[in-house]
């Protein structure tokens, strides 16, 4: 998000207290979060590509949410039905921005053709209510293409190929197709909850949501380019109280500015400025001394985590002035006295999730084995397993995947050494100053080890970034 989009969500936001109340308020905040998914979404090369990734969007929501639905009731609710037809209407009214001089328009380019965009949406309807008769195996299916979009936009092959093909539908240059051109805005994001919704639905866990509700869960604006990731049945909790909130608030108003104003400034002011002596590949040409890597590198830890943290606060106090409490994100991590606690602190509710949906499972998957392994190996997998996948998250590329193994080592080792120095450990309390003194450390040994993982997740490049680590212990 941007200066000018935070504006405007505030300003929208203080309007929001002043003026909605009741039962539209959720009306609202659905509204207002499929206009701002196109709002947002970055202009792209391809031809009509930037209005028809957030369509896609809105389209893999309702055919999840067809999956997720009480299948007992064979016909939708009215509210169901006039909340499809205002996302209908909010589509092609987007489309006809197309008609609007470019200063006017509320998408980042020139939308398609208003007749092929409702051609679109009737086969796409369809299509999602023949998807929604398929039951557990359309849940399943759900998922699988869920990934398997991720892994398309996040390998850059296959993202350029995908590009080159787009492009000869466009009658654009193929020679010009790359990765940036697939610039889904938000779908990592939109992919977990989605992937939540459908795993918890298998279980037997997952709440009964309204498509308004839904849908609004899944795009929430505030929380749609960079989290937090919330959970369905945490977030139904505030939509339910929407209609008791009080409108003008000056605690809860208080409490989201601040906290609005907190995110603008390790955003916009901190890590801005570190920004200009981070580490990347530009810089770390300029590093003539070890010394001066290790500055590079510090202000790279830090830039990442004003901003990543400013965005998440930013977010979190919109959500504040909307009455919906978005999960914590970050909780001082670079304070913590080892990589388990760290990250247990950092991207919190990115942590929870894969906690929940692949550590969790893949142990007991382990655990039930007939020839099961030993406990020690099946923590190895797990935690190396659960790191790597977050590391590719972010992008399937070697560094990345590097990325997530060291953290995965890392809390392996750690879990080795705390398993066999937990006695001693409680004998520290008796001892209060070497406690202290093996706490310090500790959070010292932590962030050097953090720091030293960050080379492989700000360097594009595998050789440059192992040159860059030899080169931080004065070698190579």
């Amino acid at each position: 998000m941007t200066l000018l989009d935070i504006g405007v969500f505030g300003v929208g936001a203080l309007l929001y207290a002043a003026f909605v109340r009741g039962q539209a308020r959720g009306w609202a905040l659905m509204i207002a979060s499929v206009i701002a998914i196109y709002w947002l979404q970055p202009a792209l090369n391809i031809r009509y590509l930037d209005f028809w990734l957030p369509t896609f969007t809105l389209i893999l929501t309702l055919i999840c949410w067809l999956l997720v639905r009480d299948h007992s009731e064979h016909s939708l609710h009215r509210e169901d039905v006039i909340t499809l037809a205002v996302v209908t209407a909010l589509v092609l009214l987007l489309a006809a921005n197309r008609y609007l001089a470019a200063d006017f328009r509320l998408t980042p380019t020139r939308p398609p053709d208003t007749v092929n965009v409702l051609l679109l949406l009737g086969l796409a309807g369809a299509l999602a209510f023949a998807a929604a008769q398929l039951g557990g195996r359309g849940r399943t299916a759900a998922i699988i293409a869920l990934v398997g979009i991720f892994i398309v936009i996040k390998t850059e092959p296959l993202a350029q190929s995908l590009s080159a093909w787009l492009r000869v539908g466009t009658g654009q240059d193929v020679t010009l197709a790359s990765m940036a051109d697939i610039g889904w805005l938000g779908f990592s994001y939109v992919a977990f909850r989605l992937i939540h919704t459908l795993r918890d639905k298998q279980t037997g866990i997952l709440p009964a949501l309204s498509l308004r509700e839904y849908l609004t869960y899944v795009i929430f604006f505030p929380a749609y380019t960079a989290g937090p990731i919330d959970r369905a049945e945490r977030f139904t909790v505030d939509w339910n109280a929407l209609p008791g909130l009080t409108g003008w608030d000056a605690a809860r108003i208080t409490q989201g500015g601040v906290r609005i104003g907190m995110g603008l400034f390790k955003k916009f002011v901190i890590a801005d400025s570190l920004a200009l002596v981070a580490l990347d590949a530009t810089t770390v040409t300029q590093a003539q001394t070890t010394g001066g890597l290790w500055l590079l590198l510090y202000a790279y830890a830090f830039r990442l985590f004003f901003d990543f943290s400013g965005y998440s606060d930013i977010a979190i106090g919109l959500g504040i002035l909307f009455g919906i409490k978005l999960p914590e994100n970050f909780d001082r991590p670079y304070l913590k006295n080892n990589i388990t606690v760290f990250w247990q602190s950092w991207h919190m509710s990115l942590t929870n999730w894969v906690r929940f949906y692949i550590f969790s499972p893949l142990s007991r998957s382990l655990l039930r084995r007939k020839n099961r392994p030993s406990n020690t190996t099946i923590m190895f997998i797990c935690h190396l397993t659960t790191m790597i996948v977050i590391g590719l998250w972010h992008g399937v590329a070697w560094t990345f995947l590097i990325w997530g193994a060291w953290h995965g080592l890392g809390l392996f080792l750690h879990k080795l050494w705390s398993d066999r120095t937990r006695r001693w450990y409680r004998g520290l309390n008796e001892r209060p100053y070497l406690k202290q003194a093996y706490t310090v450390g500790g959070v010292i040994l932590t962030f050097h080890f953090v720091a030293l993982g960050w080379v492989w997740f700000a360097l594009p490049d595998v050789g440059l970034a192992g040159s860059v680590f030899l080169r931080l212990f004065g070698l190579g």
